[in-house]
């Protein structure tokens, strides 16, 4: 019992650092070729948002709003990808747990 809560200990810390790199790493993404882009951290945090200013120049609200919004989505996405990549290794071993119940 003293080793299952030594390993779980374990595994509490791993994930926190895990967690605490994930707020350092980032994903960009970006939509209508490069004119929206937007850095999000492995946490889900906005880091950055760049628009070309070609499009403030054109006028085109609708047009800039859709390209954030695929920007952001797919930001959202791939972020959340790669906090499953780094934190899916650490806790494998408390899904059979779960599954066991």
């Amino acid at each position: 019992m003293n080793d299952m809560l030594g390993q779980l200990r374990d595994m509490q810390k791993k994930l926190e650092a895990t967690k605490q790199a994930l707020a350092d790493e980032t994903v960009e993404a970006s939509a209508g070729r490069g004119a929206v882009r937007i850095v999000m951290s492995g946490i889900q945090e906005c880091k950055q948002v760049s628009i070309a200013p070609t499009l403030l120049e054109k006028g085109q609200v609708e047009q800039l709003q859709n390209l954030l919004l695929l920007a952001i989505n797919q930001a959202i996405h791939d972020s959340q990808l790669m906090a499953a990549r780094k934190l899916g290794p650490i806790a494998g071993p408390l899904a059979g747990l779960v599954r066991g119940k």
